[in-house]
């Protein structure tokens, strides 16, 4: 049995789109020889849906896609994931679902039983957990196929109290196909790995899993769909971040032939490589699939600003990207000139508009109220929003997007104005410590220099005010992003890491910084997910919550 694995970028909610792909993908397979296209969970619909499942409509539409996609797949075979209607009286209105289709008809349908409902998950929400476990048999071979999740539940520490496999194997099959909608974080790809090639070594059967790619506002999907023999041997691992259609013959053995160069890797790639892949792929989609194509962003001459304009020039193209220089009093000579080194290296667009005419008069207009206090925060926000009041009229006049530039450390501990410099579209760098901000620096200028070597070395500040450096506000960086990794994903207590050896009154101040920003993180736009812990819809906290605060 020949079977293509279709690992492809699908739309929420573009139901042209997504039927067009996967009925030109069936072409594809069919004249390639293929007697089976597998495309990934949800893939008719988009992953994931949310709210929009809750339309009836929205399903009827999924239904019409489904018939379509069928009545494409004339002497050929195919699977697709959508959801349907639970059509039982109990339970959830719909099921996340997955239709084995063949010569043009709807054969069967599998149900997915194990429902994710952490960090960024939530299809409990939507659905309903299947109980009923069936084979599907093709082509001599019985399948059994089974959606993403129904494979996680191998590990220590289960999640649930069932395995689907432990269900389906009792009927004998001959192969595993597992359709997925699996999110990037850059430490994913190796737990992926070792959860799928346990299934395999666990039931003695080759295994065909498919991944989608592409990004879905904050959350992207890297592919790396996999197959793996009966033994567990990685056999095959498709690339990361592009699409990819592949093919592999199951032989009467068990054993998987193909005719491609293989791509499994040698060495897998570094956190900070699957970081930089990821964002420009989260930067391209989000601006493709809103409908804009242009991008503005305040450069500042700092780390931060210069990789997000680095990344966006290289994912949307340097003519797409405009740099807006906006000096105030207290801006340095040599930060200027490094925002104006960055914008000839990219060769991006670039306007330079000076602030200082827009903060004096807002503080003239205040002068009254404020009656000679002395300068303090209210005045350095007053810099930070009349940047933001202005990067949002660019926005306005000429139809861009506005990239924040905060990083993870910032949003962490709320050192950033709100409607000022935490304002903007998509958080590119939002999931990212400022420790990985460097090491995104050092690896975007891994072949030439494009971020100015000065912006890489010289103390980060913001330059509100005189002489200001952020080590006047916060711990060195080195141990502030140790404390808040500690925190924020493996969820210590501070007791816990003060144990671990960190200056007690500095963990206390830390964790004190997380919880009082938790109103700003409310408030600022989706960040790029590529941890496996984002600020985000994965990390719900209480905004007038007093524990560990």
């Amino acid at each position: 049995m020949k079977i293509a694995l279709a690992q492809l970028n699908y739309h929420i909610g573009n139901f042209e789109a997504n039927t067009g792909k996967i009925i030109d993908t069936i072409g594809k397979a069919k004249q390639n020889g293929a007697d089976l296209v597998v495309f990934a969970e949800l893939c008719v619909s988009g992953y994931p849906a949310r709210d929009f499942l809750e339309f009836k409509e929205f399903i009827s539409l999924c239904d019409d896609a489904a018939n379509k996609i069928a009545a494409a797949s004339s002497g050929i075979a195919c699977i697709i994931g959508l959801p349907t209607v639970n059509h039982k009286p109990e339970g959830k209105d719909l099921n996340n679902s997955a239709y084995f289709i063949n010569d043009g008809k709807i054969e069967a349908r599998v149900d997915k039983a194990l429902l994710p409902n952490y960090d960024v998950f939530d299809e409990y929400r939507y659905f309903e957990p299947s109980t009923e476990f069936n084979c599907i048999d093709f082509k001599g071979k019985r399948i059994a196929l089974t959606i993403c999740e129904d494979l996680w539940n191998t590990i220590e520490n289960p999640l649930y109290i069932t395995r689907p496999m432990d269900s389906l194997i009792k009927q004998q099959p001959d192969v595993m196909i597992n359709i997925a909608a699996s999110p990037f974080a850059y430490n994913h790809d190796e737990e992926r790995i070792a959860i799928l090639t346990d299934n395999a070594s666990r039931y003695k059967l080759p295994l065909f899993y498919v991944n989608q790619i592409g990004a879905q506002t904050e959350l992207i999907f890297d592919g790396g769909s996999l197959v793996i023999d009966n033994t567990g041997k990685l056999a095959d691992e498709l690339p990361y971040f592009t699409e990819a259609l592949t093919y592999y013959t199951l032989n009467d053995d068990a054993s998987i032939s193909f005719d491609h160069q293989s791509t499994l890797k040698t060495e897998r790639p570094s956190d900070i490589e699957q970081i930089h892949q990821g964002l420009l792929l989260g930067i391209r989609d989000y601006f493709y699939k809103s409908g804009f194509s242009r991008a503005t962003l305040g450069l500042s001459g700092g780390i931060d600003s210069a990789v997000v304009c680095a990344l966006a020039a290289e994912a949307l193209g340097a003519e797409n990207v405009m740099a807006v220089l906006l000096p105030s009093k207290f801006s340095t000579d040599h930060s200027l000139k490094d925002a104006e080194d960055l914008v000839n290296n990219l060769g991006c667009k670039s306007e330079t508009i000076a602030i200082r005419n827009v903060t004096d008069a807002i503080e003239g207009v205040l002068q009254p109220q404020f009656n000679n206090l002395p300068f303090n925060i209210a005045e350095e926000n007053i810099q930070s929003r009349s940047r933001a009041i202005i990067l949002m009229a660019m926005c306005n006049k000429f139809g861009y997007i506005l990239l924040n530039t905060s990083n993870k450390s910032e949003a962490a501990v709320g050192y950033g104005t709100l409607y000022g410099d935490m304002c903007g579209g998509i958080s590119v760098i939002g999931d990212v410590y400022k420790t990985q901000v460097f090491e995104l620096a050092r690896y975007i200028n891994r072949e030439r220099e494009i971020i100015p070597e000065n912006t890489i070395v010289k103390p980060p500040s913001a330059e509100l005010r005189p002489d200001q450096k952020d080590t006047d506000s916060l711990p060195e960086y080195d141990v502030l992003d140790k404390i808040l990794r500690e925190y924020v994903e493996n969820r210590c207590s501070s007791s816990e890491i003060i144990q671990m050896g960190y200056e007690e009154n500095t963990v206390k101040r830390v964790i004190k910084l997380v919880n009082t920003a938790e109103h700003k993180r409310y408030q600022t736009p989706p960040i790029l997910r590529v941890s496996p812990k984002a600020f985000g819809m994965g990390r719900r906290m209480p905004i007038v919550g007093k524990y560990l605060s």
